[in-house]
């Protein structure tokens, strides 16, 4: 019987995340008040006299000290208000909930794709460890996980679009001829089926498919290397032991007794690996256009722009406590022994 109920225990989850919460608003707010540059210099222009940049530094309530400006933010935090990006001249909720699909569809196809060829690649290791399968599968990961994104990307880019024109220039999630599906969920793929629109469903996976490669193939070391690591470790347990002396097809062996056992460890990394590479995949997005939240931190940072910075990482921040959760309601469905 399960110690709590699943309301309870999300719950009982939920208030553990809000001293980590907490901790990410404070340091966010610190970090980047400790960032070099002046935005109110920056915003008022090159030209501008001390006086102008004065008046743009008292609008911007960057004349206060930092304990006002802290709590004038939380005060705008609790009423959900991120504030404005002034780089875009859009609120940062609007901003981040423009791009934010856009990295999330990214991202879940670089995992999707290092999950389909790594766990096959870990478990062909784990059955015939120290041989040639085990021997390629660690060159292939050694070699992804070697290799920076940017890297990977261009040279995708130049082997399939370049010499072999296969797939779409990297202009981004369309083609500049092709408009944005109506929007529901913002992954485009998913919005382009409910709207039925098939041709719109095919640009924009061609134009997926390499970002997410590159993505998958730095992901590709630690689901390999993991699956491996617990397939030999449950491969070599009693249990097993014992449902092979009881003549169990290999079959059943593997998949329902060892692979089944081994996936709370391969989820754990997929979580770790996933808010990784969401936070981390801005390298991708500027070789391909493609227009999510990194990018747009990135050029917030650049501009001394806070309210956008400050946003992006309380946006990873909730995602990532969000992950935590779903893993853990995911050990409980997988193994009930790990249940609520």
């Amino acid at each position: 019987m399960s110690k709590h109920s699943t309301p309870q225990f999300i719950l009982q989850r939920l208030l553990a995340a809000i001293p980590s919460a907490i901790g990410v608003i404070i340091v966010s707010f610190i970090m980047t008040r400790m960032l070099p540059g002046d935005p109110a210099a920056f915003f008022a222009g090159a030209s501008a006299t001390p006086e102008a940049i004065a008046q743009v530094r008292e609008t911007l309530g960057l004349n206060k000290s930092w304990i006002e400006q802290f709590f004038i933010y939380i005060g705008e935090l609790i009423r959900g208000n991120l504030g404005v990006s002034l780089t875009t001249g859009q609120t940062v909720i609007y901003d981040l909930a423009t791009r934010l699909p856009a990295s999330l569809e990214l991202t879940l196809a670089g995992v999707l794709f290092a999950f389909i060829i790594a766990v096959p690649l870990g478990i062909l290791a784990a059955l015939k460890p120290n041989s040639w399968l085990d021997h390629l599968s660690r060159f292939i990961t050694t070699a992804g996980v070697s290799l920076p994104t940017f890297f990977t990307g261009l040279l995708l880019v130049y082997i399939f679009y370049f010499l072999l024109g296969i797939v779409p220039a990297p202009v981004g999630r369309l083609d500049l001829l092709s408009s944005p599906p109506e929007h529901f969920t913002g992954f485009y793929l998913l919005d382009s089926l409910i709207r039925g629109d098939f041709s719109l469903f095919i640009v924009s996976f061609q134009h997926l498919i390499l970002p997410a490669i590159t993505l998958g193939i730095f992901a590709l070391a630690p689901l390999a290397r993991i699956t491996r690591a617990s397939m030999i470790a449950i491969l070599g347990s009693d249990f097993i032991r014992l449902a092979k002396s009881n003549g169990l097809s290999p079959v059943k062996i593997l998949f329902t007794y060892a692979f089944r056992n081994a996936l709370l460890p391969i989820i754990t990394t997929m979580g770790v690996v996933f808010s990784f590479l969401l936070g981390a995949n801005i390298l991708v997005e500027k070789v391909f256009a493609w227009p999510g939240i990194g990018s747009y931190a990135v050029e917030a940072l650049i501009n001394s722009d806070y309210a956008p910075v400050q946003g992006f990482v309380l946006t990873m921040a909730f995602l990532y406590i969000f992950l935590n959760l779903a893993i853990d309601i995911l050990y409980g469905i997988i193994d009930p022994r790990a249940g609520f």
